[in-house]
């Protein structure tokens, strides 16, 4: 059922790839298909945004209708339990508050002769978070994407949904009321992408896209990076658990079904140093899949994409985990904080075996859009500061001019670029 790879063995790397699926050709298919939808966007507006949800929603708008009014995101919040309106708001204050500590803030310092250097904080003017439909419905997600772009000090928040056959899910409207989302468009896939970025005669163009979608919303995004901003292109979702003898054998695999049950191309991987613990794991593995309600997703997922990994020391297992990069890392070990240092790449790390990373997911506070497919190797979770940007300031005085100059003609000249030569020399 799991694939079992041996740090030992010399043919371990090659291995970890072929079961990390990274490098894989992109499906060209897709990117023809998306490509066709943002073109058709951009060049009919509302007409093709309408016309491409009924065929692949089968949901009939109109440009009055792609806009959830106020008094139905009333109504929705008015559907759904008060023990998860609480949870909900529980969540969202725990979310913030973690995200407020994020924040950047403008600052400047002034050299002896009085020029002013600094850098300058503004929150972007307007975003769009994509909410994934259809198949899942996630407020958790509204929560992560909104929540930090209103402590960014966003001016409007507008937020699309797909509604395949015009299904609302009613949770979602209302974690998106209460994170603060100025407006709700109950359209998606790669035609609100291409809304969002290029604006309609109904959906506004924003200034950056986030939110994690299916592979033709992740297309899109790519296609239209550079005339808007983008958070991420987000994967499937992934965990790697690191254990030690000490480990609880149950929690590791329902931690593993946890990450598995989100669909087919999840992945989860445990990594230990103890035989015995990663006998255990497989054996409760196969004691408790029969009892899951998603059994067949996590089964398939686990069947592709999960892995069992021996290794020798706690040292080797945290070397294997900086190479996967993880969106999700468990350390479920004795010592956390001596392992903890020696962690470099992963998205979001659940220090000891209570910090599951189902917590992390809902409510803990840092937020669950994280780098995934490895690239936590050079990015981070999405945050406040994804939703502000910094302006350099240079104030110079007379004197701070001529000492600059005085450097910024040299360096002219040698580059061969007489206008900047000359105009650093007028400030002498």
């Amino acid at each position: 059922m799991l694939s079992q790879l041996d740090y030992t063995q010399s043919d371990f790397y090659p291995r970890l790839d072929a079961l990390l699926k990274r490098g894989v050709d992109r499906d060209t298919r897709i990117d023809g298909i998306v490509k066709t939808i943002i073109s058709r966007v951009r060049t009919e507006g509302d007409q093709a945004v309408i016309q491409l949800t009924a065929e692949l929603d089968n949901l009939q708008l109109e440009a009055s209708t792609m806009e959830l009014p106020a008094a139905e995101i009333e109504r929705h919040a008015s559907l759904i339990d008060l023990e998860l309106v609480e949870a909900l708001q529980s969540a969202a204050d725990r979310i913030r508050t973690f995200h407020e500590k994020e924040q950047l803030r403008s600052w400047s310092y002034c050299e002896d002769n009085g020029t002013r250097l600094g850098q300058k904080i503004t929150p972007l003017e307007r975003v769009g978070v994509y909410v994934p439909g259809g198949k899942a419905s996630y407020p958790s997600s509204v929560l992560m994407t909104v929540i930090p772009a209103r402590v960014a000090g966003v001016r409007e928040v507008i937020m699309t949904v797909p509604t395949p056959h015009g299904e609302i899910n009613s949770a979602v409207i209302t974690a998106a009321k209460i994170a603060g989302a100025d407006r709700i468009f109950t359209i998606g896939g790669a035609q609100a992408i291409a809304a969002l970025a290029y604006g309609t005669e109904t959906v506004p163009a924003v200034d950056k896209i986030v939110g994690p979608g299916n592979a033709y919303v992740a297309a899109a995004k790519k296609m239209v990076f550079g005339d808007v901003g983008i958070d991420m292109v987000a994967g499937p979702s992934e965990v790697v658990v690191i254990a030690d003898e000490s480990a609880k054998p149950e929690w590791v695999a329902m931690d593993m079904f946890a990450q598995a049950e989100h669909d087919e191309l999840s992945q989860s991987i445990a990594i230990t140093p103890s035989s015995a613990m990663a006998d255990q794991i497989i054996q409760c593995i196969e004691n408790q899949l029969p009892k899951m309600q998603r059994r067949d997703i996590i089964e398939k997922s686990l069947a592709d994409n999960g892995a069992i990994i021996r290794v020798e020391t706690l040292q080797q297992a945290a070397q294997v985990s900086n190479y996967i990069a993880p969106e999700h890392l468990e350390l479920v070990v004795k010592n956390v904080t001596a392992l903890i240092d020696e962690i470099t790449n992963a998205g979001a790390i659940f220090a000891g075996e209570y910090s599951a990373e189902a917590l992390g997911d809902y409510c803990a506070g840092p937020n669950h859009v994280l780098p995934t497919s490895g690239t936590a190797r050079f990015s981070s979770p999405l945050g406040v500061y994804d939703f502000q940007k910094r302006s350099s300031i240079l104030h110079a005085t007379r004197q701070g001019a001529s000492e600059m100059a005085r450097i910024a003609t040299v360096i002219a000249a040698s580059e061969g670029l007489t206008a900047h030569e000359q105009s650093a020399r007028y400030r002498i």
